[in-house]
């Protein structure tokens, strides 16, 4: 793997490197940390790369990665740089042979995003987007009831993204580009965590969004983005949903949550609380779902790492289920092999652009005086 951005005092940055090394499938092996090259050369020098792998821009090391032996060069980049700064590295990997791992969303704006997808099916390289929450195996377990009709005809989806950290004007790194239209794009809070309620509400219940009204605002003074909103959702089923997505609400650390029911049954999953999911039904009692309980389905115990029954599993471990899948998958597609189904199970370019028609709609539903919008991708 090699890595641009991630560099010293980055958030983001550290996260995708303790994920990708967890399971002992990726190796990172250069990297361009930072527009700084002196600061990219300090970052590199503290994770011990040596120094001629170190890069003081994303696109000498794409050049001079390709330059070296196959077996030697990076196999994939993996882009942890805020918004406005995804696309061009993912587009000069892609050109060049490289495969491509991306925090999300995918890129500034859906103009980008849409190039981006078109440019990975024509080359035909992988492309994983970074929705970690995805990686959960109770999430996985969620998908795959609702996939087999145990809840029946899906009719309401409620997801909620509560978080409490920007409910003052805070001023450090993390928020300083989060809340700057030039590097987040034309959302705040709904780009930065809407987009993860949105994305895990369609990965399962399997569903696309269609329609959206949505109310989205910014409490704190001077802040140039949105940090609050509330979206009425429609599915292409013809269920219905509420999306809440905020960042000053007091108190909330890291509350996503969602609430799926359906005709005979309902399910309920907190990030909080990961290794439960609680299920709903008709004419009997609710049920505690643990993961390695039971009758887990494969899917679910494939994304399982710490036996036995018990042992907590979070944030790292959903992270890097991510990277394994995405490993697993690019080893077999170097050996001509064809890839397990189930390690073909991450987040795709066409994710990526659901994520960004999604900030776009519902940031014009905002500013529109038309009830509903339909999504238009």
């Amino acid at each position: 793997m090699g890595m641009v951005g991630g560099g010293k005092d980055a958030f983001i940055g550290g996260i995708h490197r303790m994920a990708a090394n967890l399971d002992g499938e990726i190796e990172l092996v250069c990297g361009a940390f930072s527009s700084s090259p002196e600061k990219s050369k300090a970052s590199g020098e503290s994770l011990y790369l040596p120094a001629n792998r170190v890069y003081g821009s994303f696109e000498e090391m794409i050049q001079k990665e390709k330059q070296l032996p196959e077996g030697e060069r990076m196999d994939f980049v993996s882009i942890v740089t805020p918004n406005h700064m995804h696309f061009p590295p993912a587009k000069m990997a892609l050109e060049n042979g490289f495969h491509v791992v991306c925090d999300k969303p995918m890129t500034l704006n859906l103009k980008e995003a849409k190039e981006l997808r078109d440019l990975v099916k024509k080359t035909g390289l992988l492309f994983c987007l970074t929705h970690n929450y995805t990686g959960y195996p109770m999430v996985k377990e969620a998908r795959h009831m609702i996939k087999d009709g145990k809840l029946g005809k899906i009719r309401k989806i409620v997801v909620e993204y509560p978080q409490g950290w920007l409910a003052t004007k805070v001023e450090n790194k993390q928020a300083d580009w989060r809340t700057d239209p030039a590097r987040s794009g034309i959302a705040g809070c709904m780009g930065d965590i809407g987009t993860h309620a949105e994305n895990l509400a369609e990965y399962i219940t399997g569903l696309k969004i269609t329609e959206m009204c949505a109310d989205l605002t910014t409490f704190v003074e001077g802040r140039r983005l949105d940090d609050d909103g509330n979206v009425l959702l429609r599915f292409e089923n013809g269920a219905k949903g509420v999306l809440h997505a905020s960042q000053i609400s007091v108190g909330e650390e890291n509350g996503l949550n969602i609430r799926v029911y359906g005709e005979t049954g309902g399910l309920k999953w907190r990030q909080e609380e990961p290794n439960t999911l609680i299920a709903t039904w008709l004419d009997k009692s609710a049920q505690n779902l643990r993961p390695g309980v039971g009758q887990n389905y494969e899917s679910t115990k494939r994304h399982i790492r710490v036996p036995p029954p018990g042992h907590p599993e979070g944030y790292l471990e959903a992270f890097a289920s991510l990277y394994r899948n995405f490993a697993i998958t690019l080893r077999s597609r170097l050996k001509g092999e064809n890839p397990d189904p189930i390690y073909l199970d991450f987040p795709s370019a066409d994710d990526g652009v659901r994520g960004m028609v999604f900030i776009e709609t519902v940031v014009a539903s905002s500013n529109s005086k038309e009830k509903w919008l339909k999504v238009q991708e």
